[in-house]
C-alpha cells in the first residue's frame, strides 16, 4: 500500500503546490493514509487536477481501503498522457547558491553508501512559484519513509517546501523528473549505486 501511494505522491510532482505536496508525503511517511483518503481527493477536485489512467488506479488502490469516497474519487477529471513540465531546471541555482552548501553537504553525509540508495543527484527548479531544489534519489526500498526523512532534514536547514523525488528502481519517469534528472548533479552514491541508478 505505502509503494502505491508513494508512486501515486511522486508522479503528482510539478502539479500539485509544494506547500501541499511535502505535507502529504509526510502523512504517507508515518502511515497517515486515513488522512490522505480524506484530503487528497478534495485537493485534486478543487485544483482540477486530471490523472492518467494508470494514477486514477493508483488513486483507487492506495485510498480507498482507508475510507475515501469512490464518488469523490470518479469525479476527478481523467488525462490521455502527461505533457511535457512548465518547470525549467538547471544544475546551478539562479540564486547563486553552490552545489557545496551546507545542505548538499548533509545530504551527502546521510545518504553516502547508505544500504537501499543508489544514485542521489541535485538540480534547481524555476517556475511561477519561485526557485527551489530538487532531489532525486534513487531507492530499492522504503521509499516513503525515505522521503519523509529527507525532507525532514531539508525544512531543518531551511527549506520550507523541500522537494524530495525518492524513485524506485525501474520506474519509468514522469516528463517532470526526466527534465529534472537532465539538469541534475550528482550529489552522491549509495551503497546500490552500481546497479540502481535514477534512470535506468
Amino acid at each position: 500500500m505505502s509503494d502505491t501511494c508513494h508512486e501515486l505522491l511522486l508522479r503528482l510532482a510539478g502539479r500539485l503546490p509544494d506547500d501541499l505536496l511535502w505535507r502529504y508525503r509526510d502523512w504517507a511517511a508515518s502511515d497517515a493514509y486515513a488522512v490522505l483518503a480524506r484530503s487528497l481527493p478534495r485537493t485534486l477536485l478543487h485544483g482540477r487536477i486530471p490523472l492518467t489512467d494508470h494514477e486514477l488506479r493508483l488513486l483507487q488502490d492506495a485510498l480507498v481501503p482507508y475510507g475515501a469516497e469512490p464518488g469523490a474519487l470518479s469525479s476527478v477529471k481523467g488525462l490521455d498522457e502527461l505533457p511535457p513540465t512548465d518547470y525549467t531546471f538547471s544544475p546551478e541555482s539562479p540564486d547563486r547558491v553552490p552545489m557545496g552548501d551546507s545542505a548538499t553537504v548533509v545530504l551527502g553525509a546521510t545518504l553516502r553508501g547508505r544500504h537501499g540508495v543508489g544514485e542521489v543527484r541535485s538540480c534547481w527548479r524555476i517556475g511561477p512559484s519561485g526557485i527551489n531544489r530538487v532531489l532525486l534519489v534513487a531507492a530499492t526500498t522504503g521509499h516513503a519513509r525515505l522521503t519523509g526523512e529527507l525532507q525532514r532534514v531539508l525544512r531543518a536547514l531551511g527549506e520550507h517546501d523541500p522537494c524530495v523525488e525518492v524513485v524506485p528502481s525501474g520506474m519509468d519517469l514522469p516528463p517532470y523528473h526526466r527534465a529534472a534528472l537532465a539538469a541534475s548533479e550528482l550529489v552522491c552514491a549509495g551503497a546500490e549505486s552500481e546497479e540502481h541508478l535514477v534512470l535506468s
